[in-house]
């Protein structure tokens, strides 16, 4: 089955996340996580992930600063991966991004230089 091996990717900014409250942060990383959801709530992956309900992988990844998140952006726009950014209003700064659930094997290669955020 295919939703075995689905996988949501969240990588926030962890400059931010050592400088903010953690209920910041983890908010962060729920907004861009239902972001992603919604924008591509059509795709047959997604509906697979949602409807796995209590079953569902999520891995969130740090990017160091802004400056590594904008060129991960990049690269996932590059490629055609689909994903949405987020930038916290009203200050204007570029905080995280979600993927769309992929199957790992699509998209892990493209996230490797990132580590888990702790």
């Amino acid at each position: 089955m295919a939703g075995q091996s689905l996988v949501q990717y969240v990588v926030l900014r962890g400059d931010l996340a050592r400088s903010w409250p953690l209920g910041a942060v983890v908010a962060q990383g729920c907004h861009a996580a239902l972001a992603a959801a919604h924008a591509f709530r059509e795709h047959p992956d997604t509906a697979a992930y949602l409807e796995r309900g209590g079953h569902m992988r999520t891995v969130v990844l740090e990017a160091p600063d802004e400056a590594a998140l904008a060129a991960l952006g990049a690269t996932l726009r590059e490629l055609r991966i689909d994903h949405r950014a987020w930038t916290e209003l009203p200050e204007g700064v570029p905080t995280r991004l979600a993927l769309r659930p992929y199957p790992r094997e699509q998209v892990q290669r493209h996230l490797r230089g990132l580590r888990l955020l702790h």
